[in-house]
This record gives C-alpha cells, sequence and structure tokens, in this order.
C-alpha cells in the first residue's frame, strides 16, 4: 500500500514539474491525505486566489516556482521559490497569485494522544 500517490516511487523527480499552470485555474494534485496530513501540489496562474478560510492543522507553503502572497490573520507575506511559510492552525489565511506560481502545501492536523 502506497502512502504517498500520484508520482512515481523510487524514481528521481523534479516537484515542480508534477503539476501545470493552466490559465485561469488553481490547478492541485493530492500527494498523500490521512488524518494526520495532507500533501497537495497546487499549480496557480496569475491573479487566482484561494479565499480566506481556516484550518484544524497547521498549514506549511513551500513555494517551488514563481511568487505567491499569502495573508496571515490580516498579514501579507510574500514567497518566492525555495521560500517557506507556516501558517498556524485556526488562523484566517488565503492565497494570491502576483504571477504564474506553484507550491507545495502540507498541513500537519492535531492527533488525540493515547
Amino acid at each position: 500500500m502506497a502512502f504517498i500517490k500520484n508520482v512515481n516511487h523510487e524514481e528521481v523527480f523534479n516537484l515542480a514539474q508534477q503539476v501545470s499552470v493552466q490559465k485561469g485555474q488553481v490547478v492541485s494534485k493530492t500527494l498523500a491525505q490521512n488524518s494526520a496530513v495532507s500533501v497537495t501540489l497546487f499549480a496557480f496562474s496569475k491573479g487566482e486566489e484561494i479565499g480566506t478560510h481556516d484550518s484544524t492543522g497547521d498549514a506549511m507553503v513551500t513555494v517551488l516556482e514563481g511568487t505567491g502572497q499569502f495573508t496571515v490573520d490580516g498579514k501579507t507575506y510574500v514567497c518566492n521559490a525555495g521560500e517557506a511559510l507556516v501558517m498556524p492552525a485556526k488562523k484566517p489565511h488565503s492565497v494570491y497569485a502576483k504571477e504564474d506560481f506553484k507550491m507545495l502545501l502540507t498541513v500537519v492536523f492535531p492527533q488525540e494522544r493515547k
């Protein structure tokens, strides 16, 4: 059983090339999804956005190509390729594409301790 899906295993690959920018769209590709973690690749066309929302888990974005604008709890951050930002759980946040860009989103959800 594979925990990471939609990419080849035991093969070196370029993460950014696994998703393509499509004009006027936000494209996503889920790599992993369970109760503990979500890993998703995104490609944003310039001017596209994901509106304000929040998450029960901490969300970390890593920009792979281009530049993305992130607003967390009313404060704006700009991340370029190679940079990352953590958006804390339960804080409202949004994403805006200042230009075409690609990012990897990793969300870590709280787990009950036993």
